[in-house]
């Protein structure tokens, strides 16, 4: 056998090799199902920007990421066994736990990101509401699910308003109606309904925004939630998951635009200077907020999650009252000093 031969020999079993050990990394990844709460849009850049980075990959997991249709889809999909883990809003979670206080598979909150619920009230300048009170006997529209809606008798309750006159809606309808004149207001979540209303032609100035964490409501928004059997069975799998998580999060408030183009690749159609301005405010008044600084990124004040729990309870009349310390694990959250993310 020739020198050349011998070489490419070598080089045959080296491929081998590395092919056998490559499948058998594969083989062994544990695999995650991660239901988001919405459409591929900028936010989930938090989500798809660590998985296109291959920073899963390197913690051992093999996890695909599906786009949702609200917070209580979410939930419930990881409560069936469907996904594994899932992003949706606190207060869905909290709903779901204190409607459903005996089953078994209650996803639990491993995680908090939104650390502010995203909710306003939003309407327009021509039609003389500045604040909260003005809101008072008015019509106003949201889909039933939307999560400014279930929680508006806090914000109701915290600015004395009464009278109000709901409309329902498709998603899709909401910010036309607005436009239109149907309705004199809306709820939803500031960073998307704002665009929406510019995408149809209002300006921004033209547009009054009440967010609700700015007049007396201090709900959370959304977390990261995982299922009881994995929480149960494999814990080490879900720190891998947010040590991962947080490495990325903290690229994407780094650099925004970059990070869009995670979610570029999942969605080709998406306009990425659009979605990197909502992946900003998302930024801006949720996630880099100044009650995520005071209590750090992922973590919970325990005294504003009994209080939230105490409100969901009563504003959307639960079967049994929501139990925070069910609701909520920090068991399996990085140090603290990799969950030093955000600006100051």
């Amino acid at each position: 056998m020739n020198k050349r031969q011998l070489i490419k020999n070598f080089l045959a079993v080296s491929a081998l090799g590395l092919g056998l050990a490559a499948t058998a990394i594969a083989q062994t990844a544990t695999p995650i199902k991660f239901q988001l709460d919405w459409r591929f849009e900028g936010p989930a850049a938090l989500f798809l920007h660590p998985a296109a980075k291959g920073y899963f990959k390197q913690a051992g997991l093999d996890v695909t990421i599906d786009a949702g249709n609200g917070s209580g889809g979410a939930v419930t999909r990881v409560a069936s066994g469907a996904y594994d883990m899932g992003f949706a809003d606190l207060a869905a979670l909290m709903e779901f736990h204190a409607n459903n206080p005996d089953s078994p598979n209650k996803p639990v909150a491993v995680m908090m990101v939104y650390n502010n619920t995203p909710a306003s009230v939003m309407a327009l300048k021509k039609s003389g509401i500045t604040k909260p009170s003005d809101l008072n006997g008015k019509k106003l529209g949201a889909p039933v699910f939307d999560a400014g809606r279930r929680a508006f008798p806090i914000f109701a309750k915290a600015n004395n308003i009464t009278g109000v006159n709901w409309t329902a809606m498709d998603p899709t309808l909401r910010e036309t109606m607005l436009m239109r004149g149907d309705i004199d207001a809306i709820t939803g979540f500031t960073f998307t309904s704002l665009l929406n209303l510019e995408a149809r032609g209002t300006k921004a100035a033209d547009v009054v925004i009440l967010p609700y964490a700015d007049n007396g409501v201090k709900l959370y928004g959304n977390v990261i939630i995982a299922s009881p059997k994995l929480i149960k069975e494999n814990p080490a799998a879900i720190k891998a998951f947010l040590a991962a998580f947080t490495k990325g999060a903290k690229e994407v408030l780094a650099n925004p635009a970059v990070a869009v183009e995670s979610v570029k690749a999942r969605d080709g159609i998406i306009d990425s200077a659009l979605e990197t301005r909502r992946l900003k405010l998302a930024i801006d008044t949720v996630i880099n907020s100044p009650d995520a600084r005071a209590e750090g990124f992922g973590a919970v004040n325990s005294g504003r999650l009994s209080l939230m729990a105490s409100q969901v309870s009563d504003a959307f009349n639960t079967k049994s009252r929501v139990n925070p310390d069910a609701v909520w694990t920090a068991a399996m959250l990085p140090p603290a000093a990799e969950l030093n993310i955000l600006r100051k």
